[in-house]
């Protein structure tokens, strides 16, 4: 697909002032506390995959989703708990502590990968909000029809092509409906919530999921948690809703506090409406996933949690060595016997990366090969007040209790790709980019929704949306050679 790139890159001044305009206007944008807007950019240039590979991808996901929500049940269980509830905020903890044993059903996950060699190594699942399905979907939206009208693609098979490619907001709505069903004997909801907090950063995206869960038939909306009441239902305004879907994290209702969604949080599959994504924390807490890749070597925690040769296989292929990082001996990342982890990792900044075990967007991730650079010694401040080398870092952060402490990951080593960027004014700027790939995938339901990806580029190897970069679109190869040859046709 490099010939139809190169197109792009040549026509990108034409097609970027639309290309990023419209992809704003859908809801391609983080929301600030005051309730103004940023655009999140998008680029001219997309991530180009077959469609078969795409799928490989989501399955990959499914199998390291359902695993690692084992493996979460199984700590939970067992002697270690408190290695994981400890992590967490008394909320969460306590949400952690009502649900877990209920919670075999989520509706969506998302797993994270850096790309290397052709080959997805996954560095984490999403489990509490595993957004970006309605982002992914503008971008790649937008990003078509832009396209496609430039190069005089036929206006009336836009909607055949934009099928074609996929939607993760469709497969969010029959992951829902599935799980619903799972849940009231067949049926299908009336009535469907999003639940989020006012001026959500998020919330353009879930706007427009809000409409194309109606565009799919569901009578939709945007609710939040001061709204919410009912003594045996979900009601919001005196509508009474069926299915809730939740984006909210918990760490958000502890900054302003709502007695009724937390007691509605605490009950699954809910009682009040059928509640598919519940707070998981304990699943996506690092140090579950550190467990994963610990399963390898050590069969009896594989056991312990059930995990099947497929999910074992799918994380041998794809987990990067982790471990929970303390001191101690461990078995390193070419299988030998080390005597004290930290003194390993310490030794060897360039191989490894430190990620706080609960913690959000990327805040308390530092990579050892970027000692002395000004992100990390910004990083290193921001979490201890002070600059510290790697080797007093690692000290530091072997000895940090503060959201379940650490865990060490090897480095996936992934180049940076060539991109260009569209700004908010449509200006083109070329752009090196580090991206990821994250797949989505369900858990528990009987059959796995047409789950996509989304793919996001910064100029940070530690890739946060939110934080800054962009969003590229994810295009199949098959709608990619149709625009090219309508382009070819001009």
């Amino acid at each position: 697909m490099q010939e139809f790139i190169d197109v792009l890159r040549s026509q990108a001044r034409h097609i970027a002032p639309e290309l990023a305009e419209l992809a704003y206007k859908r809801g391609l944008a983080v929301t600030q506390k005051d309730g103004t807007t940023r655009p999140i950019p998008i680029t001219a240039t997309p991530v180009v995959l077959d469609a078969a590979e795409i799928r490989r991808r989501a399955e990959l996901s499914a199998r390291l989703a359902s695993a690692t929500v084992k493996l979460a049940r199984a700590i939970l269980g067992g002697a270690d708990a408190e290695d994981l509830l400890g992590a967490l905020s008394p909320l969460e903890r306590t949400l952690a502590e009502r649900t877990w044993r209920q919670s075999a059903r989520l509706a969506t996950t998302r797993v994270d990968y850096f790309v290397a060699g052709g080959k997805p190594w996954a560095l984490e699942v999403n489990a509490t909000i595993p957004a970006m399905q309605g982002y992914s979907d503008i971008a790649a939206r937008t990003f078509i029809e832009v396209v496609g009208r430039y190069f005089r693609y036929p206006e009336k098979a836009l909607h055949a092509l934009l099928a074609l490619n996929g939607s993760n907001a469709l497969a969010l709505y029959r992951a829902l409906l599935d799980g619903y069903a799972a849940e009231r004997n067949g049926k299908l909801p009336d009535t469907v919530a999003l639940l989020c907090r006012r001026n959500d950063a998020q919330i353009t995206e879930l706007r427009w999921l809000c409409e194309r869960f109606r565009e799919f038939g569901a009578d939709a909306d945007v609710v939040h948690p001061d709204e919410v009441s009912g003594d045996d239902a979900f009601v919001v305004n005196g509508k009474k809703y069926d299915l809730v879907y939740r984006h909210l994290f918990v760490r958000r209702l502890e900054e302003t506090p709502s007695p009724w969604v937390e007691d509605f949080l605490g009950t699954v599959p809910g009682k009040k409406a059928v509640f598919l994504n519940p707070p998981a924390s304990q699943v996506e807490v690092k140090a579950t996933f550190a467990r994963l890749s610990q399963a390898l070597a050590e069969p009896a925690l594989a056991q312990a949690a059930g995990l099947t040769p497929e999910e074992l296989e799918a994380v041998r292929a794809s987990v990067p060595w982790t471990r929970v990082f303390r001191p101690g001996p461990a078995t390193g990342p070419d299988g030998e016997r080390v005597e004290d982890l930290v003194a390993l990792v310490a030794a060897d900044p360039k191989r490894y990366v430190l990620k706080r075990s609960w913690d959000y967007g990327g805040k308390a991730v530092f990579l050892g090969r970027s000692t002395g650079t000004v992100p990390y010694t910004e990083r290193v401040k921001a979490a201890y007040g002070e600059p510290l080398g790697w080797p007093e870092l690692c000290a530091r952060a072997a000895a940090d209790t503060a959201g379940g402490g650490f865990v060490v990951q090897e480095v996936v080593d992934t180049p940076p790709e060539d991109h260009l960027l569209c700004e908010p004014n449509g200006t083109v700027i070329p752009t090196s980019f580090f991206v990821d790939y994250s797949a989505y995938a369900s858990v528990g339901l009987a059959r796995q929704p047409a789950w996509g990806g989304v793919c996001r580029g910064s100029m940070s190897e530690i890739v946060n949306i939110v934080g800054g970069g962009g969003v590229l679109p994810l295009i199949t190869t098959e709608v990619a050679s149709k625009l090219l040859m309508a382009w070819k046709a001009i």
